[in-house]
């Protein structure tokens, strides 16, 4: 299993507006290849204005696949293109890291 978790640093006053954004835009093309993510979280508190989501695959080969699939999507491309004129993500981190034997599994997601 291959936990993908992605952060974005997003400009100060600007998270309704990318929420909004990614939710009617990017969001709905993202669980349709990825399946839905484990978790999608915004900051409380420490790193103000970011946002961390995680989504699960089953191999590299798969999250190759599946994201390859994704971005020849039209609507993805028009996602990334609303997103970039906004200007709201100033930051973005990716982590690709496995879960550790002791820790409870992982539920699989269907795409």
């Amino acid at each position: 299993m291959l936990l993908d978790v992605r952060t974005y640093k997003i400009k100060a006053g600007c998270m309704a507006a990318h929420l909004e954004l990614y939710g009617k835009l990017g969001y709905p093309v993202q669980v349709k290849y990825l399946g839905e993510p484990l978790c999608f979280a915004q900051a409380e508190t420490g790193e103000l204005n970011s946002i961390v989501h995680v989504w699960v695959y089953d191999s590299a080969a798969d999250r190759e696949q599946k994201r390859g699939r994704m971005m020849q999507d039209p609507d993805w491309k028009a996602y990334l293109g609303e997103s970039a004129k906004a200007g709201y993500v100033l930051e973005q981190k990716n982590s690709l890291m496995t879960p550790v034997s002791f820790a409870p599994p992982i539920a699989k997601r269907n795409v």
